[in-house]
């Protein structure tokens, strides 16, 4: 489950938005803008992070979405023995430099970054006992690893429960 789900659409869709008025006429330079703009004034007050790809493709000063070649400028420099990839805004020329290193990952896309590998790692809190989703989490980790269990399954309580009412039921009927 997604918090604020519809406010990660309506972002979604004020970026796609950009896009397609770019594409379809390169002059409209201002309405991308007013989407890009309207955008990131809803992530700030919605207090909502961003995917850092949505983020380097925004300029900071002017909001303008950098499109290599229509509103932007890319370079490829060399400097102190690092490759830099240095992103220049045409309409308000801030430039945003990118070390491109291939080795790199950003934070989300590391492993330690996963919700649900901090749960198994955890395991719970000191002296606490596992809620039943990390036990689950657990297990079924555990048994990716391992293959399935081949012990056999007991019957629900719920179950049970509902054969017991439907035995008592039985008898008063068959007198």
């Amino acid at each position: 489950m997604i918090k604020d789900k519809e406010a990660f659409q309506r972002l979604s869709f004020l970026y796609q938005a950009a896009h397609c008025v770019l594409a379809q006429n390169p002059e409209n330079q201002e309405l991308a803008r007013f989407y890009c703009h309207t955008q990131n004034s809803i992530s700030r007050r919605l207090v909502l992070r961003q995917d850092p790809s949505v983020k380097r493709t925004i300029c900071k000063s002017c909001f303008s979405l950098l499109i290599p070649g229509v509103s932007s400028t890319v370079r490829q420099r060399k400097r102190r023995n690092q490759r830099w990839t240095v992103v220049r805004c045409l309409n308000c020329g801030l430039t945003k430099r990118f070390l491109s290193n291939p080795d790199y990952k950003l934070w989300s896309e590391q492993p330690e970054a996963l919700l649900e590998n901090h749960i198994l790692a955890s395991g719970g809190a000191k002296g606490q006992r596992p809620s039943p989703v990390q036990q689950s989490l657990k297990a079924s980790a555990t048994e990716k690893a391992t293959g399935p269990s081949t012990k056999p399954l007991a019957q629900p309580a719920s179950e049970e429960a509902a054969v017991g009412t439907k035995s008592k039921e039985k008898g008063p009927r068959e007198k």
